[in-house]
C-alpha cells in the first residue's frame, strides 16, 4: 500500500492536525492504523487494521501493537487535537461549544485484562437489573455539531476515560475531569454540558462560569429559594433560601406556557415551566434553572431539567437536551461499523489507547464526509439500490463510511503507474467494492 499522504490527500489533510502528537515514525504508524480501520470490513483487531491497510505483508505485526502497548502518545492530546479540527470546521468562531456526556460498556472475555468489571450493559436483552456484563466502562465527551446540509446535530466523540470502578474516581468526576481538558483548550469558548440525570452530584460543584451543566432531575431532588440578601446581624449569611419541594411539587403548581423548538429534527410545541432557584445538593450556591416541560404527545409524562445557563431561552435549552440523544447514535455507528472495542489489548496502556483509537476514527468520518462527501450523489445511490427507502434524504453513517471506504480502495488499487490494471487487479476491486457497501 502507498503512504496515505500519496494515495489519499483528503484523508492525508485531515490527519496532518495530529502530526504534533505523534514522532514522526509513530504518526505513520497512526496514519497507517487509521486507514486500516477504516478500510477493514472484517474484525477490527490491531492486526484487522494492518490488513485493513494493506500492510501485513509489510510490517510485521508487533509494529502496530507496539503503537498501542509501548509508543509515546497521549489519547487526551489526540482528542483534543481533533475536537480542535471540529471546532475549527463545523462550528462558527468564538462559539459556544456543546459537548454531550455519556457512558457506554464495551464487553471483554478473559481475567487478565487491565481495568475489566462487571457493570450495567444495556444491550444485554434482559430486565434492567439483569443488564450486567463483564467489561470496560468508558465515560465519553462529545461535541455536538451540524454538519451542512444535515437537519439534526450529530455526536463527535473526542475525549474518553476508563472507569476502575468502585473506589476509584467516579464516573461524574472523570465527566469533569474531560469537560475542563476542553475548557483548557478552548479559553475564549464557552461550553454547555449536557448529560443524563446519572450526571448530577455534588461533584459539579464549583465548575468554572463559562461551563454550564443542564441535567435531569428526579422527582424527589429538593430546590430552594436563592439565599437572601445579608441582614447586617452577626453569624454567617445564609447559604440558601427558603426550601420550594421536590421537581414534581414544582410541576404540580408551576403555570406553563407554549414554546415552540426544535427536537430529534421535527419542530414542535410544547409547554414549559420555569423557576429561579438552587439545587444545593448538586450545584451548590451557583443559581440554576428548572424547566419543567410537558409534551402534549408524551401522555401527561414531564420531564425536569435542571441547567446553570441561565442565558439561553427555553426553547434552546430543550432543544439542546434532546440533541444528547446523538452520543447514543454515535456510540452505536461506533461499536457496529467502524468495530470500537474489538481489539483485544490486555495491558494498560493498550487498553487505556485502543479504544479511544477507534472512537477518534468513528469521528474522522463525518468530519471528512461533510468536507469531500457528495450528499446528494450518495442518496440517489442508495435509493436507487434499496426503493423502498422513499424518505431517504440523508446519507447515514454507514453511507458515510461505504463512501470514504470505496476512496481508500480506489487510491490502493489505483497505483501511480502508467500501465492498466490486470484483470486479477480488477476484480479484487469490485470485490472490496462490494464489501465496503455491505
Amino acid at each position: 500500500m502507498l503512504p496515505p499522504s500519496t494515495v489519499l490527500p483528503s484523508l492525508a489533510g485531515l490527519l496532518e492536525v495530529f502530526r504534533p502528537c505523534f514522532r514522526a515514525p509513530t504518526y505513520r504508524v497512526f496514519a497507517a492504523l487509521v486507514v486500516g480501520m477504516i478500510a477493514q470490513t472484517g474484525r477490527h483487531t490491531v492486526c484487522g487494521m494492518l490488513l485493513g491497510a494493506g500492510l501485513g505483508g509489510v510490517w510485521h505485526h508487533a509494529r502496530a501493537h507496539r503503537f498501542f502497548s509501548a509508543a509515546r502518545w497521549s489519547a487526551d492530546r489526540v482528542g483534543l487535537a481533533l475536537a480542535q479540527l471540529i471546532a475549527d470546521l463545523l462550528l462558527p468562531p468564538a462559539a459556544a461549544l456543546e459537548v454531550a456526556v455519556d457512558e457506554t460498556f464495551f464487553r471483554r472475555r478473559g481475567k487478565k485484562i487491565f481495568g475489566v468489571l462487571w457493570g450495567y450493559d444495556g444491550s444485554v436483552n434482559a430486565p434492567k437489573p439483569l443488564q450486567v456484563g463483564w467489561g470496560h466502562c468508558w465515560v465519553i465527551a462529545d461535541l455536538v455539531a451540524h454538519l451542512p446540509g444535515f437537519p439534526r446535530p450529530i455526536c463527535l466523540p473526542v475525549l474518553l476515560r476508563l472507569w476502575g470502578g468502585k473506589g476509584t474516581a467516579s464516573r461524574v468526576q472523570l465527566a469533569r475531569t474531560l469537560v475542563e481538558l476542553l475548557a483548557r483548550a478552548f479559553p475564549d469558548r464557552t461550553l454547555h454540558v449536557v448529560a443524563d440525570g446519572a450526571y448530577a452530584t455534588h461533584v459539579l460543584r464549583g465548575l468554572p462560569e463559562r461551563i454550564t451543566w443542564t441535567t435531569r432531575a428526579a422527582g424527589r431532588s429538593v430546590f430552594y429559594r436563592l439565599p437572601p440578601a445579608p441582614t447586617g446581624r452577626r453569624g454567617r449569611p445564609r447559604l440558601k433560601g427558603d426550601r420550594l419541594g421536590t421537581s414534581a411539587g414544582l410541576a404540580a403548581r408551576a403555570r406553563f406556557r407554549p414554546c415552540r423548538t426544535t427536537c430529534y429534527g421535527h419542530t414542535a410545541t410544547v409547554r414549559v415551566a420555569e423557576t429561579l432557584c438552587l439545587w444545593y445538593g448538586v450545584f451548590g450556591p451557583r443559581a440554576a434553572r428548572v424547566l419543567n416541560v410537558r409534551d402534549p404527545a408524551a401522555r401527561g409524562k414531564d420531564l425536569t431539567l435542571v441547567t446553570t445557563d441561565l442565558a439561553s431561552t427555553a426553547a434552546a435549552l430543550v432543544s439542546r437536551y434532546a440533541g444528547r440523544w446523538s452520543i447514543e447514535v454515535a456510540v452505536f455507528d461506533g461499536k457496529q461499523f467502524v468495530g470500537a472495542g474489538q481489539a483485544r489489548n490486555r495491558t494498560r496502556a493498550a487498553v487505556e489507547r485502543t479504544v479511544p483509537f477507534a472512537v477518534i476514527c468513528t469521528s474522522l468520518i463525518p468530519l471528512w464526509y461533510s468536507q469531500f462527501g457528495d450528499r446528494t450523489a450518495d442518496v440517489a445511490d442508495h435509493r436507487r439500490a434499496a426503493p423502498w427507502y422513499t424518505t431517504k434524504k440523508d446519507p447515514s453513517f454507514e453511507d458515510m463510511l461505504a463512501a470514504l471506504r470505496r476512496v481508500v480502495i480506489a487510491a490502493r488499487f489505483n497505483p501511480l503507474r502508467a500501465e492498466a490494471p490486470t484483470a486479477t487487479e480488477i476484480l479484487q476491486v469490485q470485490h472490496a467494492w462490494a464489501s465496503a457497501a455491505a
